[in-house]
């Protein structure tokens, strides 16, 4: 069982100890580690997100870390997402290791081989993991959960609760630039969905007086991945900041973050040429899955302005793909418990 104490060295908490009250359940191994990957571009680094925790990584337990805290054996915990979301499949496998139980409201999306692993695994570790017809019957059957009690937790896990863990996220890679692990990056460049954790890290950089562009590669639609959403977000994190630390937070300029529209492919989950090449050169040269939903897309971008706008450039690795590979190795069935 993880432990649900709060943690002195966590980078968050000591700028903040006002946050120390917010209820928070320890999921993660962090920090997360970087590793250089001059074998795709120059000067191309990764943060390992898909190293954070087990038995899943990825960036979502950050949230999840907050999102679940106080959660107990028994309670019902409700969210929504597309068919193959890796924020429900986490909420899913982390609620059942806590104790309680989940109620998953999906809706049809694009499939790829990944997203349908991923969907595999929602239906095994969810109570209850219905696929709707559409995105507004999900959230109709989630308000009705959400009215018989259940917690709610937003799609994407992007509300400010949740912003936390990747505002920290920023705070820690700024300790490691700290202890010189990697030159300080002149861009961090991640998949754009709902815009939590893209808020937390421009937000986190402010806070630490780092001056990093978050560069979002959008993979879902722009009514959802678009700036002034991002902005909403982090106005919203920095007021509960605020309130709980009774001090002011630095707010990031507008040159502080971008959106890059042109590596989605016309539909969320739909893989790319672009990214299908880049995914494969990395697990050539490295060893590492990129998945086609989320990582590839924005690995494509991150290879194209490591190679032409100079400087460092930092890929945030948010899917994690260990039990793919682990399954793929052992030959065991596709649906085992990760819980």
């Amino acid at each position: 069982m993880p432990a649900r104490d709060s943690d002195a060295t966590f980078p968050l908490l000591r700028r903040f100890p006002g946050l120390g009250r917010v209820p928070r359940v320890r999921l993660g191994r962090f920090p997360t580690p970087v590793q250089r990957m001059e074998a795709l571009a120059p000067n191309l680094w990764f943060k390992r997100e898909d190293l954070a925790a087990e038995p899943l990584g990825g960036n979502k337990v950050r949230a999840l870390e907050f999102l679940l805290g106080g959660v107990q054996p028994g309670d019902v915990v409700a969210t929504v997402g597309a068919e193959g979301s890796t924020h429900v499949l986490a909420t899913a496998v982390y609620s059942r290791l806590l104790g309680a139980r989940s109620r998953v409201f999906r809706w049809p999306q694009e499939m790829n081989d990944a997203a349908r692993r991923v969907a595999e695994r929602i239906a095994f570790d969810a109570d209850e993991s219905p696929v709707s017809h559409s995105v507004i019957a999900a959230y109709a059957r989630a308000t009705i959960a959400r009215l018989c009690g259940a917690r709610w937790i937003a799609a994407g896990g992007s509300a400010p609760i949740g912003i936390l863990g990747q505002v920290n996220a920023a705070l820690e890679l700024a300790d490691q630039l700290d202890a010189g692990t990697m030159p300080r990056p002149d861009r961090l460049v991640l998949p754009l969905g709902t815009g939590g954790t893209m808020a937390g890290l421009a937000l986190g950089f402010a806070i630490a007086q780092l001056k990093i562009e978050v560069v979002g590669v959008r993979v879902v639609p722009p009514l959802v991945a678009n700036r002034a959403h991002v902005r909403r977000l982090i106005a919203r994190t920095s007021h509960l900041i605020q309130r709980a630390a009774h001090e002011p937070v630095p707010m990031p300029g507008d040159r502080a973050i971008r959106i890059v529209h042109d590596f989605y492919g016309g539909a969320y989950g739909r893989v790319t040429a672009a990214g299908d090449e880049i995914a494969r050169r990395c697990a050539e040269s490295s060893g590492i899955t990129i998945d086609p939903t989320y990582g590839a897309k924005a690995l494509a971008a991150a290879v194209a302005l490591a190679r032409h706008a100079g400087g460092t450039t930092l890929f945030w690795l948010s899917f994690d793909a260990w039990w793919m590979r682990r399954d793929h190795a052992e030959g065991t069935p596709d649906v085992v418990a990760l819980g």
